[in-house]
């Protein structure tokens, strides 16, 4: 299963004639190239179940809307100009969910934990300053380093109450949201091996999740929560 070249054209398009009118008039065409990108999808969750447990049932449940909520945006445009969706891990027990995002000139895949809740940021900052020395090491690996680069998210301006801002740790323990992407360009999403190539990507998060996993579902104690 490969990304058909006129679900990228559609996009551009698209971007060119933001507006409800030309959408209205081009529906059938946003229709097809959606189908096109829900297929990818589904051949994308039948490739991650094969290592992993994905709690998404199909491409069209994985995909967002195309219609944008212009109410918090600066950008006053209806539509989106990517195609996007994301993918769920099952259970309790396995945390961490997948992205990815097809666009022309700024398409790629992202993993990790984009809204924590209070306990779990305030479990994920316990054992970053219990176990810095992991948390290095896990990020430096050279699988991560080589597919992601540096871990990416939201920060606090300064230390998080209770921790020292000469905390050695302290620009992790500053992160709010912990994520990891990989960029693709328009070449790539559009070859034959697209798809095997995002799921290697994401098999290299494994080990962040697996460590996040085994945080957010234990206690300080190393007690199941679960």
């Amino acid at each position: 299963m490969k990304i058909n070249k006129d679900s990228l054209d559609f996009l551009t398009t698209l971007g060119q004639n933001n507006n409800r009118d030309w959408f209205n008039a081009n529906k059938e065409r946003y229709q097809v190239a959606r189908q096109k990108i829900v297929d990818f999808a589904d051949a994308l969750i039948v490739e991650m179940n094969k290592h992993d447990r994905i709690e998404t049932i199909s491409g069209t449940r994985c995909m967002f809307r195309i219609y944008k909520d212009v109410r918090f945006s600066k950008e006053k445009i209806p539509y989106n100009k990517h195609w996007s969706g994301s993918l769920k891990r099952a259970t309790k027990k396995l945390r961490g969910g997948y992205y990815f995002r097809i666009e022309p000139g700024n398409s790629g895949i992202a993993g990790g934990f984009w809204g924590p809740n209070a306990e779990d940021i305030k479990r994920i900052r316990e054992d970053i300053d219990a176990n810095y020395g992991d948390w290095q090491k896990l990020l430096s690996d050279p699988l991560i380093i080589t597919t992601f680069g540096q871990l990416e998210g939201e920060k606090l301006a300064t230390a998080p109450r209770g921790y020292d801002k000469n905390h050695p740790a302290i620009e992790l323990l500053r992160y709010k949201q912990f994520i990891l992407r990989h960029r693709f360009t328009d070449e790539e999403v559009l070859a034959d091996d697209f798809l095997a190539k995002v799921v290697d990507a994401y098999q290299q998060l494994r080990p962040f999740f697996d460590h996040m996993s085994e945080v957010l579902t234990n206690d300080a104690n190393g007690i199941s929560l679960f």
